[in-house]
């Protein structure tokens, strides 16, 4: 017969999930963050327009903003000496998922200078470079927060079928 958890052990055991899903996420992050701050030492960064420089440093300052939050739980988590409350755990449930919204961003402006780059010399390059970012900006968004929502309300009409008597 399993034990029932204290509500204690359950608020901890999320704290941990949440902290282990910071430590997945933590590391292509942290490995993006590296090839963007590398890029504005490259030959070619110097050669890019004005707007694909700001571009690319407001794609940085939102993975920086994204690093912030995915670090935060395990940080309050370990400021309370490892003891979860309701209220750590939400707030830590939101810092992971929120983290998402500018990383995305970032990958999107990212995009846009990467693309633009690569398609200088052709006559619909700004056009490119914009659907480029807008699309992954579009990518992102459906998989990371529609999708996920999608599931949730399916998950809950589901359990609201079940429940109803017969």
């Amino acid at each position: 017969m399993e034990k029932e958890l204290t509500e204690t052990e359950q608020l901890d055991a999320g704290m941990r999930n949440i902290i282990e899903e910071a430590r997945v996420i933590l590391p292509g992050v942290q490995a993006l963050f590296g090839f963007q701050t590398i890029a504005v030492f490259s030959d070619r960064f110097a050669e890019l327009a004005y707007y694909a420089k700001a571009c690319h440093a407001v794609g940085l300052i939102m993975v920086i903003v994204s690093v912030a939050m995915v670090m935060t739980p395990a940080i309050y988590y370990r400021t309370c000496h490892g003891h979860a409350t309701r209220s750590m755990v939400s707030l830590s449930s939101t810092m992971i998922r929120g983290a998402l919204a500018p990383l995305a961003i970032g990958l999107a402006l990212d995009m846009f200078t990467v693309i633009h780059v690569v398609t200088v010399g052709m006559p619909e390059h700004m056009m490119l470079s914009v659907a480029a970012a807008l699309g992954t900006l579009a990518l992102l968004t459906s998989l990371w927060f529609i999708l996920p929502r999608q599931a949730r309300a399916l998950v809950r009409r589901e359990r609201t079928v079940t429940r109803q008597p017969g």
